[in-house]
């Protein structure tokens, strides 16, 4: 018989849940890799960041439906084991998601560490940020060591201050934006578009962390399937007004220079060397923000994928009466990968796997569907616009980083079928 998960005992409510999905999307994409996404998209930009924002929407759907069917804090991991049984393909999946949620640490933790060491002398840049990037995994795997209850409320407090300031660089920012510079001539080509805007859609991916959230408040079905909605459609808002002002107020080539900072760079017109530092801070408190509410969800995520069988039963032992065995492994690869593996590679690879993940979670809902009463071709529609937006990411991509990805996707699959041939694996009940 499976145990009981273990849990801190303490409620969240709504806009604790709400801050969570903030949390996770509001924090290393958007500051890591806006320069990125301008580099590939020119002028179309904020184009990009709609676009890929229509496809998290479609599949926030998604979320939202299984998660009133089968509320469990595994998340991802319960919705792929109920719709397709669990074995190799499920387990691979499931592996996968832990991987690419590694990555995307990583990335959050990369951007973490330029921002911070933006601040210091420029000959220091390249040390002191693997020295700031690795404090940082260490003092929030501290924090959520403390508890949902403790990431909540923190969450909440970073959340109001990061998203109070990007909204007045949005609005002190629009009064200096050249409508020039956002003209359909100043754009690249649609596939190129596209591309870019998939290349980005890692900054959407963290609405995924509150699924997770299920076990810890009341009434998940309602209270989850709002957060859903409340946070995609707000963050969308704020991306693509970010996105116009940043491109419509410095020249592209100077955000593609500075594009490890690049939103910072952004600010400079409009507010001077304050609004650089304003919009620091804002990236390392976000950055920290969604380290912040990714580990809280990746230690809740391994329990389950260890009580499905599907990973080392070690990793459902609590240790304090939680999951920390799984948060501590996630956090001291994550410190490894983030110390070794470049910019464009970590975003290649975490949005093409989130977008392989989420294909098969849209499937997922739509096999599901009639059970709860929805009509399963939107999920289907869900699906194939995450399969199209994968092919266009990885058609626009370098050879490298396309190799490295399809070694992750393999390396998945690989461990699970090894595990499962090993343990004779078999769902618990």
């Amino acid at each position: 018989m499976t145990r009981p998960a273990p849990t801190a005992g303490h409620p969240v409510g709504y806009w604790g849940v709400v801050a969570i999905g903030l949390g996770g999307m509001v924090g290393g994409g958007i500051f890591a890799v806006l320069g990125l996404s301008v580099q590939i998209t020119k002028g179309a930009a904020p184009v990009a960041f709609a676009l890929a924002g229509v496809v998290a929407l479609l599949t926030a759907r998604s979320y939202a439906l299984l998660s009133r069917r089968y509320p469990s804090r595994g998340g991802t991991v319960t919705f792929v084991n109920r719709a397709f049984g669990t074995g190799v393909f499920s387990g691979g999946i499931n592996v996968l998601l832990w991987l690419s949620y590694i990555v995307m640490l990583a990335l959050y933790s990369h951007a973490f560490g330029s921002y911070a060491a933006s601040f210091t002398p420029e000959r220091f840049h390249g040390a002191l940020e693997h020295v700031f990037l690795t404090a940082a995994i260490v003092a929030i795997t501290v924090v959520n060591i403390a508890g949902a209850a403790t990431v909540a409320r923190a969450e909440r407090v970073v959340v109001a201050i990061k998203i109070a300031i990007l909204v007045l660089f949005v609005v002190v920012g629009l009064a200096g934006v050249s409508t020039a510079r956002l003209e359909p001539a100043q754009w690249s080509s649609p596939v190129s578009v596209v591309a870019g805007g998939m290349i980005i859609f890692l900054a959407y991916e963290g609405f995924e962390l509150i699924a997770n959230a299920a076990e810890d408040v009341p009434d998940p079905g309602r209270t989850l399937t709002r957060a859903y909605y409340t946070s995609v459609i707000f963050v969308i808002g704020l991306y693509v007004l970010v996105a116009v002002v940043a491109v419509g107020s410095v020249p592209i080539a100077d955000l593609v220079n500075a594009r490890d900072y690049a939103l910072a760079e952004a600010a400079r017109p409009e507010l001077g060397a304050l609004g650089f530092t304003m919009i620091g801070i804002a990236a390392m408190l976000s950055t920290a923000s969604a380290i912040n509410a990714t580990l809280y969800g990746t230690a809740r995520m391994t329990y389950v994928i260890a009580t499905s069988r599907e990973l080392p039963a070690r990793l459902e032992r609590p240790i304090w009466n939680q999951p920390l065995e799984g948060l501590l492994i996630t956090a001291v690869t994550t410190a490894v990968i983030a110390n070794v593996l470049d910019l464009q590679s970590i975003s290649t690879m975490g949005s093409a796997g989130f977008l392989i993940i989420f294909a098969a979670v849209n499937i997922a809902a739509a096999r599901t569907a009639r059970a709860h009463g929805a009509a399963p071709w939107i999920s289907l529609v869900a699906a194939a616009a995450c399969v199209g937006a994968l092919a266009a990411l990885v058609a626009n991509s370098r050879v490298g980083p396309c190799l490295v990805l399809a070694a992750m996707v393999a390396l998945s699959f690989a461990i699970e079928a090894v595990f499962q041939r090993t343990s004779g694996s078999g769902a618990r009940t």
